[in-house]
């Protein structure tokens, strides 16, 4: 076939009106359901959109199970998705992805591959593309001896598969594609020149820009691959995409591409989030983006990052996210106006009445370690990994494997930690994931298990699954059975199934307040862009360190005994910002209890985890904020108050949002950011829980102990001190002996180290809108459900506690009279003879690497995994804030409740105590 020639300058496509833009469904994970397609086709008409492919990595038979048709009713479902498009003015892209195993040289696979598609276009389907992206390079040995090069096979089938089907819309997604992925570089990549020469030219190429997740498409980039495609290419846009990082969603605007794109363009797809009720943003701005024809920014093309001198382009003078100018014409785009007008119109579908059932979990793959972002950036590996390619997700948006050649790689401590997990420990592949349906339902998608192979935990990942099965010796088809939508990990409910969507969109509520629109925009900017935060989170990240940088000086204030702010205007400043942040975690208390509430149960499970994981993070560092309000630091070591903050390290903000990285590099986002600066080391098994199974109002509220708690701490601690189980009755004659030997000398003798845990339920609920929305700051007054109290020094401490409050203790409760009759002494007794006897004589080896000490303990009641490591955060935050650096507690080895609850929050044991009932364990932070 003779080369094609297309200028690099006009696109007849858009000079013809032809240019596409739409959605992508190209994403690792669950599916969408038929239902939730259905819906975007209505609002890609009434956005003014035209295009929708069909190309969900992990459904069923689309990728690992190509060759195998469809069922009567799986052609039903996918039939009338056909034709649901086509009602809508929507073409309908049906894209199949048989380059894990297909054997080019095969007839007998090209006849399958042509079936197959033949199949599809008996539903109505009348375009189509073909997807060989995240496969291996290589040929296999009986396809060398028929092509000359990969690119020539796959022109070979790509040209015979367009001709069969009479020349249809068709799309290909090659295997190099984006320029980071070109060998050696996009101009002279042997795979895309002949790709581009020998490729039919009706046949439009896909293209993620310079990376796999681009935040920058310039002109010049576009320019030079047109030029070696020789076509324009439509862009796979995985701005959007979060199929790579549980921690992550996206809600920002359309951005880093300017509409002068678009004359050189065939097109736009967005692959956006996994949470397809999470996509509203994204895909209306990507529509308003597409009508215009002139960029409201300033220049994107500029390297910002280069000079710490010169800003980024997302941050004005003071470091904030540039705003759209007051006046705009209507065919400018700016980000932010944008963002604006789409959550105008986002908002009223919180209130449609849409219902869900079963548990809430994130449809991404799993990791197999379970672990969040560390405290340093690490590669996520969710991906199979070849020495050869970096294998990632949907065309390519999902996670990361190891850097080919042509990639840059992370320097300095960037690649010594892009080789290792969490903690430093070597990644490891993860096992197979289950393939999914979603075209046997219209509200749900299904699990099907493969028979003969052992049942693997819902949602573990596998992005390159393993040889369909006509390539394994035909594999049994598999059983279907429903997808259990939850997380793997301890303490799970299985769930058989999840509805996603009951029919219908129901009723506008027009009399529920609900969600506003600063509530949405403060959620947007939480959850911004994958190389961006968005203002609000940046604030959030610039007043915790400020503050935690500055704690001395309302240190220095409470040491002098100065009371009077007006003569301390650093302190004054310091407790202004510190009400801002107060008022900051106020905002987004509002924002979770009112989106818990909201009457779209759909939109509630797809961003109710981001929310209280963020929540969460948030609360945390506010409730450090007001510890360090009490002035507890002294100076001499207030230098661990500041711990190492990456966001503000030297490099680390600029790598992150200059784009030179992939954002998998970055895992976690500003949820990671934010829990970082918590000046805890080793801490990332803190932050490792589940969220909530159902949405819940309930909030959790770490705060420093009062005097008034006393009598709670007191109550929480009886309730929970014999094996978990409530020793009220045990105690009933004297209800405070238990709380007097446990936690009674911390509150007295080191009171600025206790911290309580409040819970304010749903049954507060208009009472927490209220006081956030009145007073703007973070809501208080719950009941207590926990506590956990330590002394800094235990030597220091324990020579107090035998010199001032034993003696009181043993006046308090005098020693058990021996009993003729028996010789046993009852529960309370032996606290008591125990209190008599008391000696304090830990073991040096221990007191050397763990100085402090502590106790906790939390209610059975609450259920939120985060809420007892969050308070244990806190704690070991305060002691290593004062030069602490390891804690010890001392339990009772029959106390197996008390032992597995320290052994959660990563207490080891370290040795046993005087008696052999005594058992000390300890942690590092």
């Amino acid at each position: 076939m003779a080369d094609i020639k297309t200028s690099t300058m006009d696109n007849l496509h858009t000079q013809n009106g032809n240019f596409m833009c739409g959605v992508v469904e190209g994403f690792y994970g669950r599916p969408w359901t038929t239902e939730q397609r259905k819906d975007l086709f209505q609002k890609l008409k009434k956005w003014g959109m035209d295009s929708y492919v069909y190309a969900p990595k992990d459904d069923y038979k689309h990728r690992a199970y190509w060759r195998e048709l469809y069922s009567v009713e799986e052609a039903e479902h996918l039939t009338g998705l056909v034709s649901a498009a086509r009602d809508c003015g929507i073409t309908f892209y049906y894209a199949l992805s048989p380059g894990l195993d297909i054997t080019y040289s095969s007839s007998k696979e090209i006849a399958a591959l042509k079936r197959k598609l033949e199949q599809v276009s008996q539903f109505g389907c009348v375009a189509f593309a073909l997807l060989f992206d995240d496969i291996e390079p290589e040929m296999s040995e009986a396809d060398k001896e028929v092509f000359q090069s990969f690119a020539h096979a796959q022109v070979s089938i790509s040209n015979d598969i367009f001709q069969h089907l009479n020349q249809p819309k068709f799309l290909l997604c090659p295997t190099q594609y984006c320029a980071a992925r070109a060998m050696p570089n996009v101009q002279n990549s042997e795979y895309l020149n002949t790709i581009g020469a020998k490729l039919a030219p009706e046949i439009d190429i896909m293209w993620t820009g310079p990376k796999v997740i681009s935040r920058l498409l310039t002109v010049e980039s576009i320019e030079e691959v047109t030029e070696v495609m020789r076509r324009p290419p439509v862009i796979w846009d995985n701005l959007h995409a979060n199929d790579y990082d549980q921690k992550r969603v996206f809600l920002g605007p359309y951005s880093g591409r300017s509409p002068d794109l678009i004359r050189r363009l065939r097109g736009v797809l967005t692959n956006p989030n996994c949470e397809y009720g999470a996509n509203f943003v994204a895909i209306h701005t990507l529509a308003q983006w597409s009508r215009c024809n002139a960029d409201g920014r300033r220049d994107l093309s500029l390297n910002d990052t280069v000079s710490a001198d010169i800003k980024l382009e997302t941050e004005t003078e003071d470091g904030c996210v540039e705003e759209a100018p007051l006046t705009l014409s209507p065919n400018m785009y700016h980000p932010k106006r944008a963002l604006r007008n789409a959550i105008n119109e986002w908002l009223p579908e919180f209130r449609r009445k849409k219902s869900v059932t079963g548990l809430m979990a994130k449809p991404q793959q799993v990791l197999v370690t379970a672990l969040v972002p560390p405290v340093l950036p690490s590669i996520n590996t969710c991906m199979s990994l070849t020495t050869t390619t970096m294998s990632n997700a949907s065309g390519g948006s999902g996670a990361v494997a190891t850097s080919s050649p042509s990639t840059p790689t992370p320097q300095g401590s960037l690649q010594a930690l892009a080789e290792v997990g969490p903690e430093g420990i070597p990644v490891q592949p993860p096992p197979s994931v289950p393939i999914m349906n979603s075209l046997v339902a219209g509200n749900k998608v299904v699990c099907l298990e493969r028979v003969g192979v052992p049942p693997v935990e819902p949602m573990d990942c596998n992005p390159t699954p393993e040889s369909s099965p006509e390539r394994t010796g035909g594999m049994s088809a598999p059983v279907e059975e429903d997808v259990p939508m939850v997380e793997s990990g301890p303490s799970l409910t299985p769930q058989n199934s999840m509805n996603i969507l009951a029919p219908g969109e129901g009723v506008v509520d027009q009399e529920d307040e609900g969600l506003s629109h600063d509530d949405l925009a403060l959620l947007c900017d939480l959850f911004y862009l994958p190389f961006e935060h968005g203002h609000q989170g940046l604030q959030l990240l610039q007043e915790f360190h400020w503050l935690k940088a500055n704690a001395h000086v309302v240190t220095n204030g409470n040491r002098r005994g100065g009371t009077d702010e007006s003569i301390d205007p650093e302190a004054t400043e310091w407790r202004i910002r510190a009400r801002r942040l107060d008022e900051m975690a106020g905002a987004l208390d509002r924002l979770f209890t009112r989106l818990a509430h909201c009457q779209n149960r759909e939109l509630v499970y797809d961003l109710y985890p981001y929310v209280w994981d963020m929540r969460g993070i948030v609360s945390l560092l506010n409730s450090y904020v007001k510890w360090l309000a009490a002035g507890q630091v002294p100076q001499m070591v207030s230098t661990y108050v500041q711990g190492t903050c990456t966001w503000f390290s030297k490099g680390w903000k600029e790598a992150y949002m200059s784009g030179e990285q992939e954002p998998w590099v970055f895992r976690g986002g500003l949820t990671a950011d934010l829990q970082r600066l918590i000046p805890v080391d080793s801490s990332n098994d803190l932050f490792v829980y589940k969220a909530p199974d159902m949405p819940s109002g309930k909030m959790y509220k770490i705060r420093p102990c009062m005097p008034s708690d006393a009598a709670s701490v007191y109550d929480v601690c009886r309730r929970t001190c014999s094996d978990g189980m409530d020793g009220s009755s045990v105690f009933v004659d004297m209800p405070n002996l238990i709380g007097d030997k446990l936690v009674g000398a911390f509150l007295a003798l080191s009171p600025e180290f206790c911290f309580a845990v409040e819970e304010i339920g749903d049954d507060c609920f208009e009472e927490a809108i209220s006081r956030a929305g009145q007073s703007g700051r973070s809501v208080i007054g719950g009941r207590v459900v926990g506590y956990a109290v330590a002394a800094l020094d235990a030597r220091q401490f324990y020579r107090r506690l035998e010199i001032a409050w034993l003696p009181e203790m043993c006046d308090k409760y005098p020693r058990p009279e021996k009993r003729a009759d028996s010789d046993t002494l009852t529960p309370a007794e032996e606290i008591i003879e125990g209190l008599h006897n008391w000696k304090g004589d830990v073991p040096e080896v221990i007191l050397a690497q763990h100085p402090s000490l502590i106790a906790t303990s939390i209610l059975n009641t609450v259920l939120d995994q985060s809420v007892a490591k969050h308070l244990v955060t806190i704690l070991l935050a305060a002691l290593r804030a004062n030069g602490s650096f390891g804690c010890f507690t001392e339990l009772s080895v029959r106390d197996k409740y008390t032992i597995e609850f320290y052994s959660k929050l990563g207490f080891v044991e370290l040795g046993r105590g005087n008696s052999e009932d005594m058992v000390y364990f300890g942690r590092t932070y």
